[in-house]
């Protein structure tokens, strides 16, 4: 029966062509039996392998020697059979390499920056301004939207009142008699709790109409009484009737006289009254710079001392309060003048050096002693005492200024 078999496969099937040639042709006709038996489980006739295998474990009595070369025989063909060509195995390995690089990220290989033959300039950093509006946009009283653009409306109004030197062509009016009658303006203001802004507008009214008018001192508190009044419809809720200023003035002018006075005034400034003050940019400034309430109050005082000299009634609302807030800042040692700071007020902080100057030397060597009516104020608990706050060293203050 095995002989039967061995014949009929050889008869009907044919050699593969994958064989090599060179194995097939030497081998006698047991071994080519055997090699024809191992052929591969896709083939449609994969019956004749197990046979195979269990013709070799049933005929183990058969000659060792023939049985050893088909063993042989068998590891070779096993051999040759599961060897892929060279290529095949380049490929295959190439292959593989690419899937392990798609899954494995690339390492930080450091590039060298190319060597451009322009060189670059540098990058200048853009200082950042805060929005000093942005909190107050849903309060309507604050009119926040437009914060900004009312300061930069009075920052032009200030080339129109910019004053003069008036003072040459007043025959009977003196600096001196300047200076008290604003020491008292400032007492009108404390003793009916008025507004700041009333005060600094009453004076600024009295300058102003002194520029067109030639006045008589026994005039000049008159005028004062009744800039005091006209600031106060402008700037409070509830200002002072007319018999409260008649009050404080002792009875000296008539209710005539002082209504005759406001209208004197009004006309002769066209009813335009809404002048700059320093005041209004002071509080618009410490707010850029974050100030607490002791400090806005030293520059306060500070700005409050000008009133009475006639030497700064020249100098720019907005320049006089940027100077103030900046000798503040430098006296409570909270740093200089930020970009924020001018930003919103249009001045570098070399621009206030002189003005800072004289602001110290005014508040370490007052000239007139009499008139202590602002120190005084600003000499209160309600004021945290800030009159009595030393003042600066100039050569300190020119190192500070400096750094």
């Amino acid at each position: 029966m095995p002989v039967a078999r061995s014949s009929k496969a050889q008869s009907s099937k044919q050699p593969r062509a994958c064989k090599a040639p060179a194995v097939t042709q030497n081998v006698p006709p047991e071994k080519e039996e055997g090699c024809q038996a191992k052929r591969s489980p896709s083939s449609p006739q994969g019956g004749p392998k197990k046979r195979s295998a269990f013709g070799d474990i049933t005929n183990a009595h058969k000659n060792q020697t023939v049985t050893g070369k088909k063993e042989g025989v068998k590891a070779s063909t096993h051999k040759t059979a599961r060897i892929p060509p060279a290529p095949t195995v380049a490929k295959n390995n190439e292959i593989n390499l690419k899937k392990s690089l798609r899954k494995t990220p690339p390492a930080d290989v450091p590039v060298e920056p190319e060597k451009n033959s322009v060189p670059e300039e540098p990058v200048q950093q853009v200082p950042v301004v805060e929005d000093i509006d942005k909190e107050q946009l849903g309060d309507p009283y604050a009119n926040a939207v437009y914060a900004k653009e009312i300061f930069e409306y009075m920052r032009e109004r200030e080339e129109k009142f910019l004053l003069p030197d008036y003072m040459e062509k007043q025959p009977d009016i003196s600096r001196d008699m300047r200076a008290i009658l604003v020491d008292w303006m400032v007492e009108v203001q404390e003793n009916f709790e008025l507004n700041h802004e009333t005060l600094y507008l009453a004076v600024k009214l009295v300058d102003h109409y002194l520029v067109e008018v030639v006045s008589m001192r026994d005039k000049l508190q008159l005028i004062g009484s009744t800039a005091v009044l006209i600031a106060s419809k402008f700037e409070e809720r509830c200002p002072p009737c007319v018999d409260d200023f008649l009050y404080i003035c002792d009875d000296a002018y008539k209710r005539e006289e002082l209504i005759a006075m406001e209208t004197s005034i009004l006309r002769t400034l066209n009813f335009d009254i809404n002048i700059p003050i320093s005041y209004r940019f002071l509080r618009r400034f410490a707010k850029c710079a974050r100030a607490s309430m002791e400090t806005l109050t030293l520059a306060r005082f500070l700005c409050e001392m000008t009133l009475q000299e006639y030497d700064y009634a020249r100098e720019r609302p907005s320049k006089l309060a940027a100077s103030s807030l900046l000798l503040a800042l430098t006296m409570k040692n909270l740093g200089g003048w930020t970009p924020t700071l001018e930003y919103y007020s249009g001045y570098c902080a070399q621009d206030l050096h002189p003005l800072v100057k004289r602001l110290n030397f005014l508040l370490t060597y007052q000239p007139c002693d009499k008139l202590k009516a602002v120190r005084t104020k600003y000499s209160h608990r309600v004021f945290f005492e800030v009159a009595k706050t030393t003042p600066m060293d100039m050569m300190k203050l020119e190192e500070k200024l400096k750094s």
